[in-house]
């Protein structure tokens, strides 16, 4: 059964006054809420057995302005998980069968660039600033993300480990993963990454880190997200996609940038510190060695 739509309750309450057939598209309607986020109104139509019109007929009944603005209330609930994560699996698979894997794939890369360059906005960088501050005054930081944020937290501890041994990665390793805050204090930062759904455990390890006077950074999806409302710095990300996951990459990418700002604010040391990372590295011949790459002057070694 599906989670109902957001016009549910208006399509319902004027049901029994509509003609048969926009009482015909009503019912498509509530039958399938994941069609309507996604494919066309002429595809909806076609497959509820209705001329296109019938469509934008029943939007203005229902008090909007057109069939479009019904697409976008569908895609926000889409967006937002309230249609429930089978329903995105079946959509995309009939939106994938309908558009091609192709037109799904440029759909996919165009949505993550608007993402990533959401981030260059004036506001964000200010919290991106923020954030980066009080991380490099931190002590200590703790890097807590699990789930699908795992990969953004554990990533920004790899970077700054790099740099030295500032970071603790609260991993659930043996069942300890938060074990290791016990220690922290108000000259520490926990950075927490979480998105909706909201991973419960994350959310205790931070609402326990601020019992403990420590402050929070989020990496999280909303100024309302149980992160962001006791955080002391919030970067916020979008994590919405045409696909039925939703994308991690805009957390990966805040977790490079501060990452990078903080190397910033070490300068030499940062850059010591990198010298001797590099050295052990190839102490134990972790990496391959590099093969010459043709440049403007012919091979370098």
């Amino acid at each position: 059964m599906h989670p109902p739509g957001p016009l549910n309750a208006a399509i319902v309450e004027t049901f029994d006054a509509l003609p048969r057939q926009l009482q015909t598209a009503a019912r498509y309607m509530l039958d399938r809420p994941d069609d309507v986020a996604l494919l066309s109104m002429r595809e909806q139509a076609r497959r509820a057995g209705v001329p296109p019109a019938t469509m934008t007929r029943l939007a203005k009944r229902l008090g909007l302005e057109g069939y479009e603005s019904v697409r976008e209330l569908y895609a926000g609930a889409l967006r937002d998980g309230t249609l429930g994560f089978a329903q995105k699996a079946g959509a995309q698979v009939e939106a994938q069968k309908l558009r091609g894997e192709r037109a799904l794939a440029a759909e996919m890369a165009h949505s993550l660039s608007r993402q990533i360059s959401a981030l260059a906005q004036p506001a964000t960088l200010d919290r991106l600033a923020d954030a980066a501050g009080r991380l490099h005054a931190a002590r200590r930081i703790y890097c807590l993300g699990l789930r699908s944020c795992h990969a953004a937290a554990w990533h920004f501890h790899y970077m700054l480990s790099l740099l030295g041994d500032r970071t603790v990665m609260l991993d659930d390793a043996g069942g300890t993963g938060l074990d290791a805050i016990r220690g922290a204090g108000p000259d520490d930062v926990l950075l927490a990454a979480s998105v909706e759904p909201y991973a419960r455990a994350t959310i205790d390890g931070a609402r326990y880190a601020v019992a403990c006077g420590v402050p929070v950074v989020a990496i999280t999806d909303s100024e309302v997200s149980p992160l962001a409302q006791i955080a002391a710095c919030a970067v916020l990300v979008a994590t919405g996609s045409p696909s039925f996951f939703h994308t991690m990459t805009p957390l990966l990418a805040v977790a490079e940038i501060l990452a990078a700002l903080i190397a910033g604010h070490d300068g030499a040391e940062a850059l010591e510190a990198l010298g001797r990372t590099e050295a052990q590295l190839a102490a134990f011949g972790v990496h391959l060695p590099r093969r010459g790459v043709r440049g403007s002057g012919g091979e370098t070694p």
